[in-house]
């Protein structure tokens, strides 16, 4: 039964904004504004509660986010939104795949028509302690310096054989080996396969960290796995992984997840790789990029020697153009006459000295032979020496009976002594008698 309206006339449809949505009818529908407020009013009075869910779309939006929550028992899902100021008092890592508890409140725009729900309060289902402990190992490693970029190991341009610790048969795995023979067809494997979830994984991933680190083959060592929530991630922030890692002597590239993922192990790691197809790019380098920058260097190498080789045979035909080197023999020629002159001038220079010292030497010896002994002798003086004895300047230097060596201009002989004699004994111009002196 419809209530009595004074301003409705008989006949006459009542005005649409005055019809309530309960009492409309055909002849008298409610308007679309008046259905929207009362739907509004209606929602309003629900107040908030808690609701378990896995999120499905979480898409940042000016600030705001705007996704939606599905129930893990069936295909149900409720959109949801959570304002900029919410969401600064919410924890960083909410992400598509999160198992998560959230305190909502309906939501209804009369002007669009759009239900919805305002997030207040959001965690992640069973992880809270667990994400605040793993909060404070990051600060304590952090202040440790392990995640210092100063400790980090250089990769190798060329590994001749990679590690990797993933799970057996996993996509991980196929996403490596794939990329990096693509990249570098001849590259090697050395592969551990470990749990990447659940109680095996540390036990098992740190064995296979071991086996590795210790083979003097492995040059690079990669750790990878496909993404997951943070409870499936969290053996790779154990800290026993985490030390383990950081005290390995062989680089350590961590792909573990997707792009959002952020376990410890990414930070302790030498290098992270976002995905495990990007840690095939980044542990073996591109051979069709090598190739071109061989074929690059080479071009450039050739160019430089034949500017090289050009330059000098340019310089050579400028040195050979000049005069000097064009006809040598006119400088040669030009010359001559000053060799020749020097030529004629030396020898007569070396003749005069000759001349000069020849007549010198002349002199010498003509006054060497007026001064010498053998002048005297040649003309019949003899030299007495007394045997054993100096030379005979006395006659009582040569008692009788004593030996008495004479030497004359040509040659000596011996004599005997009958001692002094007076100047009428001496012998005639002939001489003395032969054998006295």
């Amino acid at each position: 039964m419809t209530s009595f309206r004074p301003e409705a006339v008989e006949g006459q449809a009542p005005p649409a904004d005055s019809v309530h949505p309960r009492e409309s009818r055909n002849d008298a529908p409610t308007s679309v504004s008046r259905l929207n407020d009362t739907i509004r009013g209606f929602i309003e009075r629900w107040g908030s509660v808690w609701v378990e869910g896995e999120i499905t779309s979480f898409n940042r939006r000016g600030g705001n986010v705007f996704g939606r929550l599905k129930d893990l028992g069936s295909d149900s899902t409720v959109a949801f939104r959570i304002w900029s100021s919410t969401l600064a008092r919410l924890p960083k890592d909410f992400e598509v795949g999160d198992h998560v508890v959230a305190c909502v409140k309906a939501d209804y725009f009369p002007r669009t028509g759009d239900f919805s729900f305002a997030v207040s309060a959001m965690r992640h289902v069973g992880l809270g302690e667990q994400l605040e402990r793993l909060e404070r190992l990051r600060v304590q490693l952090r202040s440790e310096g392990l995640f210092d970029s100063r400790r980090k190991k250089p990769l190798p341009f060329l590994p001749h054989c990679i590690g990797l610790i993933t799970g057996e048969n996993s996509d991980a795995e196929k996403d490596v080996h794939r990329n990096a023979e693509l990249r570098w067809p001849q590259v090697r494997f050395r592969t551990r396969y470990a749990a990447v979830q659940g109680d095996r994984c540390v036990p098992e991933t740190l064995a296979a960290l071991k086996a590795l680190d210790a083979d003097p083959e492995v040059d690079v060592i990669v750790i990878a796995r496909g993404g997951g929530d943070p409870q499936t991630l969290l053996g790779f922030s154990d800290e026993r992984l985490v030390r383990a890692v950081a005290a390995a002597s062989t680089p350590i590239v961590s792909a573990i997840g997707h792009e959002n993922d952020r376990p410890l192990l990414d930070d302790v790691a030498d290098v992270r790789a976002s995905t495990p197809t990007d840690a095939a790019k980044r542990v073996v380098p591109d051979v069709s990029e090598q190739r071109a920058v061989v074929a690059q260097l080479r071009a450039r190498l050739t160019g430089r020697l034949t500017q090289r080789v050009l330059h000098d045979i340019a310089q050579l035909e400028q040195l050979r153009s000049r005069p000097a080197l064009r006809t040598p023999h006119t400088m040669l020629t030009a010359r001559a006459q000053d060799v020749w002159m020097l030529s004629t001038r030396g020898r007569d220079v070396v003749d005069r000295r000759l001349q000069a010292e020849d007549r010198r030497t002349r002199e010498l010896r003509a006054s060497l032979r007026a001064l010498s002994p053998e002048a005297t002798l040649a003309r019949g003086y003899a030299i007495a020496q007394v045997e054993g004895g100096g030379i005979v300047r006395d006659a009582a230097q040569a008692p009788a009976g004593s030996r008495v060596v004479v030497t004359v201009a040509e040659g000596a002989f011996g004599a005997s002594s009958t001692g002094a004699i007076t100047p009428d004994d001496s012998p005639s111009v002939g001489g003395p008698p032969a054998g006295h002196a």
